[in-house]
């Protein structure tokens, strides 16, 4: 399994490489300096333990890590390589020096200006290396670090099982504390890049505090790194690939046979998967693509939706554009598996009102999406006992989701879709109704806060405080929608009060923010902006697809939104004062100002203008861009790869831990057996609302 461990005799004379050449071979000195770091030189080896140099590539690593019995080189390659080029040289100075052809006893020409040049290249590496790390090190205290605030204040973060449409959230199985993995050696000074096996001391969604083997109760050099990283490897990954395990610097001198504490250490250890690296890779192949036509909802008329294509994906989320669009920046953020977007003719076939296009006709190259790619709804029987218009219930505010309101039924649309109204808020026209599907957990029966001890927003302008369900229903002559319509399936989601993750801010969607949930109620899950006011949270569904691991955007390549400090969020609001102090008199959730990116000034944002001066649009970036993103690499699976109908449905049947069996007859690296677990199987339970009767 180590690549270069050998457990036989040192004192041997020759390699078998070596032997091949019928060449004499001259030694080279053993005082020569190769690489001089922090004050330690490392020389040529002495026949003994410690530092060893390849004579073939000049790289620098620990003596028992290297190939054959007389450690001269770092890998087969290398001495075979060695072998050949120790002939080309002999031919080459016999003819340069006599222009005759050398006889079988020519020496090799001594390579010490060869080594020169390596020692000086690889000490300018090495200069590079430490001023990459001293920029890197800089760059990260200004920048935020998820290790960093998680080590700083004892968080806990959501675990990855708990977002089934994140990569690997479907077969991310028993990754735990103390499974091994193959990770890059950055105690090193070393020209090359040289491996180290580390164990996983914390996991925090897709972040992991890692601890090189041989450290064992010191965390001075204890680092995070993201799991799906393309430099971490299961266990035995260098040995298969060629690559050095090489231990780190400041314990290198404290074992002399490394091998044999690695066997010790890592027998019936945990390791990643052979094939972990492609999982991720096939988890985060979506099959949305530029240029695709959808049905998405009109953020400036709730009640409408307006066919809009999507300009570019980053791991899973959209970026539509509305094809009206003259400029291209009227744009709308949501995630593939969204409730908000649909096939084209979704809207006609359940009787949705849509505004219709401009454009006469569809522009080149772009396509209508495949239906079967949205995801599906729960199917209902509409035959039977079912929601009527003007029945009352609770909903959360599309507008102003940190509220719970009382609302209204307005429309019964086809296929298990309503129309919903908050009580108070409406449009004359009707124009902020908003599409829940019957089954949508962003609706209760009535009296659900009350049991649930959750604040309900009353009407606006309804003076009978405390608000009373009875009372209400008896004035407006209104009755309640029955309690056995609603959705009251509570999946067994694994959020725990407390737990971090990276979320969306709905009414800023190009935004991810760092997260806390700080309240379950059900499947029911209060969201907190890390840094700001209670004001902004937001209920949220913990299916929802705007909620992702610790760690989703530095492995997608999205911009993370850090907490904001107080300075930020004064300076953001002092500018508002005097309009919020004018609009004293407005309904809660549209006075309420939308978070801006952290170190940006607030931008003015346009809205609908409502009855009775109220003003209400469903996103507040109606003028606003996205910001850059960092570009991701070009797909590679081909455009044909099926995929998935629903963030449920792509469940690939992966062990994702496996058990290392080390023995002493292991010691050659030649063979090595797994014996895979069994992944974590999520199962679903269920819960019933309760609600108070009232004579």
């Amino acid at each position: 399994m180590f690549d270069g461990y050998d457990s036989c005799s040192e004192d041997t004379s020759s390699s078998s490489s070596s032997e091949e050449s019928e060449e004499e071979v001259a030694p080279l000195p053993s005082n020569l300096p190769i690489i001089k770091n922090n004050g330690q030189v490392y020389t040529y080896p002495d026949g003994k333990s410690g530092m060893a140099t390849c004579e073939m590539c000049g790289m620098v690593g620990v003596r028992d890590a290297f190939y054959s019995k007389t450690k001269r080189f770092c890998s087969v390659s290398c001495s075979r390589s060695y072998s050949s080029n120790s002939k080309k040289a002999s031919i080459l100075a016999r003819l340069q020096v006599t222009g005759k052809p050398p006889t079988k006893k020519a020496k090799v020409l001594q390579k010490q200006p060869l080594v020169a040049k390596l020692a000086a290249y690889a000490q300018y590496q090495a200069t590079l290396q430490n001023q990459a790390k001293t920029k890197a090190a800089a760059v990260s205290i200004e920048g935020f670090s998820w290790g960093n605030y998680i080590n700083s204040n004892s968080f806990i973060a959501a675990p990855v099982t708990c977002f089934k449409h994140a990569p690997m959230g479907t077969c991310w199985g028993d990754i735990s504390e103390n499974v091994r993995v193959e990770v890059p050696n950055t105690d090193c000074s070393l020209p090359t890049k040289v491996f180290w096996i580390a164990g996983i001391i914390k996991l925090a969604g897709y972040n992991a505090l890692l601890r090189y083997e041989g450290f064992e109760n010191d965390s001075g050099l204890d680092f995070w790194c993201n799991i799906c990283g393309s430099d971490i490897h299961p266990v035995g990954w260098c040995a298969a690939s060629g690559k050095p395990l090489v231990p780190p610097r400041t314990i290198q001198h404290k074992y002399t046979n490394w091998k044999a504490f690695l066997v010790k250490r890592l027998t019936g250890a945990k390791t990643l998967p052979p094939d972990f690296s492609q999982k991720v890779s096939e988890s985060m192949q979506y099959p949305f693509k530029p240029c695709m036509r959808v049905e998405v909802v009109d953020k400036r008329h709730l009640c409408r939706t307006r066919v809009a294509v999507v300009e570019s994906v980053i791991g899973g989320r959209l970026r539509l554009v509305y094809e009206d669009s003259e400029d291209r920046t009227d744009d709308f953020w949501c995630h593939m598996h969204s409730p908000l977007i649909h096939h084209i003719g979704w809207s006609r076939s359940i009787g949705h009102r849509f505004k219709r296009s401009d454009i006469t006709k569809k522009q080149d190259g772009h396509f209508d999406t495949p239906p079967h790619l949205f995801a599906k709804v729960k199917e209902v029987d509409q035959s039977g006992e079912w929601f009527k218009e003007g029945m009352k219930l609770e909903a959360i505010d599309p507008l102003n989701l940190s509220t719970i309101c009382v609302a209204t039924i307005r429309k019964v649309l086809a296929d298990g879709f309503l129309m919903i109204g908050i009580d108070g808020s409406e449009a004359a026209d009707g124009s902020d109704w908003f599409c829940y599907h019957a089954t949508s957990p962003s609706i209760f029966p009535v009296g659900f806060c009350e049991i649930n001890m959750i604040e309900l927003t009353p009407p606006r302008g309804y003076t009978k405080l405390p608000f009373k369900w009875f009372d209400y229903l008896r004035e407006t002559g209104s009755i309640a929608a029955p309690v056995k319509l609603f959705n009251k399936d509570v999946p067994n989601h694994g959020f725990r009060v407390g737990m971090k993750l990276e979320a969306v801010d709905l009414m800023e969607p190009r935004l991810i923010c760092v997260a806390t949930v700080t309240r379950i109620i059900h499947r029911l899950l209060r969201i907190h902006f890390d840094g700001w006011e209670e004001e902004y949270d937001q209920w949220v569904d913990c299916e929802s697809p705007d909620l992702y691991p610790v760690g989703w955007c530095q492995l997608t390549g999205y911009q993370l939104q850090p907490p904001a400090s107080q300075s930020s969020r004064e300076s953001q609001s002092g500018s508002s004062k005097q309009k919020k102090k004018a609009k004293s008199q407005q309904y809660k959730g549209h006075k309420k100002k939308r978070k801006m990116p952290v170190g940006k000034k607030p931008v003015s944002l346009s809205s609908l203008p409502m009855s009775g001066g109220v003003r209400r649009s469903f996103s507040g970036d109606e003028e606003l861009t996205p910001p850059p993103y960092r570009a991701l690499p070009a797909q590679t699976a081909l455009e044909a790869f099926p995929p998935p109908s629903t963030s449920q449905e792509f469940r690939p049947s992966l062990k994702t831990v496996t058990t290392l069996q080390l023995k002493d007859e292991l010691l050659d690296g030649e063979d090595y057996n797994f014996l895979q677990g069994a992944s974590d199987q999520e199962s679903n339970g269920s819960a019933n609302f309760y609600i108070k009767q009232e004579p």
